[in-house]
């Protein structure tokens, strides 16, 4: 450790501030911080996305087409050529042949570097053009005199970036943080025992990030690499050793024991026009049992779209209410919320229960209302993130239901758990996701949480059938939408983006909307996005609720929380651009009524194989937790959980399904560690994050 490092007494290796590198000023700072990179270790920690060979010079003769090259040469000619736009074309030479450089967007600067007689190096995609081999926009350095900077001893990384943060800064920082690992001046203990197909932490991160020109880049990047799996392995170690932590501390925990012994739950079923599944039944007697319990609950109720779920969450509600303390229901959006709250409200208001509605668009008078009712004699909050926010306070928080808990931060957990804490007594909490997990990531990324699962639809649900269609059939599918809304039925259409955008391509909901009342006239279409005024959304969704608007055309806003069962259509246009989640998600929006309901997926083509596989698996079949096993293969544990986004239990390197063959080894690993190196290896990933590990 270096004497630098040394002065600053409590710090552990590699934990410097980003800010004490050169050139990070705050809006840099800004910017790494966003990626999740505040201190050395995480940049140690920032994997490649992939690699460049920038260690040698290709003579020309040898390039060959789509193969991504560096070349070096002297320009022999430019000339600006007009056409549809303006193009820079620059011919490269060296002794053995010459190769096109063509830029379609260009500055002075750029025309200068080009000039004629000019030595530059080059660095980009070959492809085959109209005059022979040429690379568009290749990355340009000059060289001067000289034979310019020296190539590269390593292959060169590509590092995952943010808006405003350009690679090369990122790429210098890196740098600068693996030069003093290697130099020594970082020293990364390593308690780890010795295996002998895996490097040392130090040269399994020096590897990572400067591999020599004959490492095995294929399985760098797909973490295959011993390197690569010795972190990953030391990660989910990590993961582990926490975890077991925190269910220790929580056998400490107290929460108040909920008990409905006014009898409200019976009256709440005898109410119903309908009788509960055998899986909710179920499902409503683990988690009554949990409340009756001295701990605090920590249940992740999964459920398929449309299998039931609110009716799980009233039930929990009312026990609350019945004994004496409140409860409080949460929902990403205020469509989710307010109809959470007429649901509920029918539900629970005639058991004498009271209820408030808190949300962004409440305010004034109606605000302070809420406010006070909170604070009194309220039974039940219903609301969106507005329940977090400072000045909301309750008489007596006992039970905390988060509806689609994966698009909350982990921050605005915490912060409504903390305004049911009573001395040391905590909330109960239940978490809802209609999204299902698969099993693997359940077990690892929800290790902290019992888990509930409705696994059956009510009776009478017919399968929603599902077929993929060409942009180019569109007229077509109209001609059948005309036709059901002739047989009085509804529909949904849907659009990924709200206005025009010439860099996607896709087609806009409010030009769409416009399209359609002209082809469809005689009925009525209406409009609902995610940014619309509160009222002007919720006037057009209770317009389409109540039969008045015949086609709903939506951006993914209604993805979640819209119910009419009237609705049997659903087309989603450029579904190749959206995941298997969000595509079940919003097919969910249709089957709830007795007719047979149907989803067309409108997409553009050529297809690419993800997109393809995604369209066939959504064609095979309406089954949630086969399709999240599906996701998982095609996209990864990162991108399924929404972790990036949501602060929930998020993986630097391991990824659960590709490593799930080293969950064993972790757990022999662990019981082979003393106290001091537990806590080394849970500083080093997880740092202050381990509190919230299952938040």
């Amino acid at each position: 450790m270096t004497a630098a490092d040394s002065s600053n007494s409590g710090r552990s290796p590699g934990n410097r501030p980003l800010t004490e590198l050169p050139g990070v000023g705050p809006q840099v700072a800004a910017r790494l911080k966003a990626l999740g990179l505040e201190c050395e270790l995480d940049l140690l920690f920032h994997l490649p996305l992939r690699y460049e060979d920038r260690t040698r010079i290709t003579p020309l003769n040898q390039v060959r087409p789509n193969t991504t090259v560096q070349v070096q040469g002297r320009i022999v000619h430019q000339e600006i050529r007009y056409g549809r736009s303006r193009m820079l074309l620059a011919t490269l030479a060296d002794d053995s042949g010459q190769v096109m450089l063509r830029l379609f967007r260009f500055f002075p600067s750029q025309l200068r570097q080009l000039k004629e007689g000019a030595r530059v190096r080059c660095f980009g995609e070959a492809r085959f053009g109209p005059g022979g081999f040429e690379l568009i926009h290749p990355q340009v350095t000059s060289l001067g005199r000289d034979n310019g900077p020296p190539l590269p001893e390593s292959l060169t990384p590509v590092y995952p970036t943010t808006q405003g943060l350009a690679q090369a800064n990122l790429a210098r920082l890196v740098g600068l943080v693996v030069t003093r690992l290697s130099q020594g001046s970082i020293r990364l203990p390593d308690p780890l025992p010795q295996a002998s197909d895996a490097p040392p932490l130090d040269q399994a991160l020096l590897t990572i990030h400067a591999p020599g020109p004959n490492e095995d880049l294929a399985a760098l990047v797909d973490g295959h690499h011993p390197a690569v799996q010795r972190l990953a392995t030391e990660e989910l170690l990590a993961h582990h050793l926490a975890l077991a932590r925190l269910n220790q501390a929580r056998a400490r925990q107290r929460a108040p024991v909920l008990k409905d012994e006014k009898g409200l739950g019976s009256r709440l079923l005898a109410s119903l026009p309908f009788k509960p599944t055998s899986a909710q039944s179920r499902v409503i007697g683990e988690i009554l049992a949990d409340l009756a319990g001295k701990r605090p609950m920590r249940r992740l109720l999964q459920g398929d779209v449309g299998s039931g779920k609110t009716l799980v969450a009233a039930a929990a509600l009312v026990v609350a209410a019945a004994a004496g303390r409140q409860a409080a229901i949460i929902a990403p959006t205020e469509i989710l919320a307010e109809q959470h709250f007429r649901t509920l409200s029918a539900w629970l208001e005639p058991l004498g229960l009271t209820l408030v509605w808190l949300a962004g668009k409440v305010k004034g008078k109606a605000r302070r209302q809420a406010l006070e009712a909170l604070a009194g004699p309220a039974d039940i909050a219903i609301g969106t993130h507005a329940l977090f926010q400072a000045g909301v306070e309750f008489r007596d928080l006992g039970l905390i239901v988060v509806d689609e808990q994966h698009r909350f931060g982990v921050h605005q957990r915490l912060a409504l758990t903390a305004k049911g804490q009573r001395g040391r007594l905590l909330p109960h909490q239940l978490v809802m996701t209609a999204t299902p997990i698969p099993r693997t990531l359940a077990m690892t990324a929800y290790a902290g949480l019992d888990v509930s699962v409705i696994d059956e639809l009510p009776p009478g649900r017919k399968p929603v059938t599902t077929v993929a269609a060409s942009q180019s059939r569109r007229d077509q599918v109209i001609e059948r939408l005309k036709t059901a809304l002739a047989d009085g039925r509804q529909a949904y259409w849907v659009c990924p983006l709200i206005e025009e955008s010439d860099v996607l391509q896709a087609e806009a909901a409010e030009t769409r909307s416009v399209e359609l009342a002209r082809s469809l006239s005689g009925f009525k279409v209406g409009l609902v996005h995610g940014r619309m005024k509160p009222a002007d959304k919720q006037q057009v969704m209770d317009d389409f609720g109540a039969g008045r608007i015949r086609l709903l055309v939506a951006t993914t806003v209604i993805e979640v929380g819209v119910d009419v069962p009237n609705a049997s259509l659903m087309m989603i246009e450029n579904a190749e651009r959206l995941g298997l989640s969000q595509l079940h998600q919003l097919r969910g929006r249709v089957g709830r009524g007795s007719d047979q309901a149907a989803c067309v997926l409108l997409y553009r083509p050529p297809l690419g194989e993800m997109a393809r596989a995604r369209l066939e698996v959504m064609r095979e079949t309406t089954d949630g937790f086969v399709i999240a096993e599906k996701d998982l293969e095609l996209r990864g544990p990162g991108e399924v959980l929404g972790t990036r986004q949501t602060g929930m239990l998020r993986f630097r390197i391991a990824d659960l399904a590709r490593d799930a063959d080293l969950l064993d080894s972790v757990h022999g690993l662990a019981a082979k560690l003393d106290a001091r190196a537990q806590n080394l290896i849970i500083e080093r990933w997880l740092g202050q994050a381990e509190q919230f590990i299952d938040v």
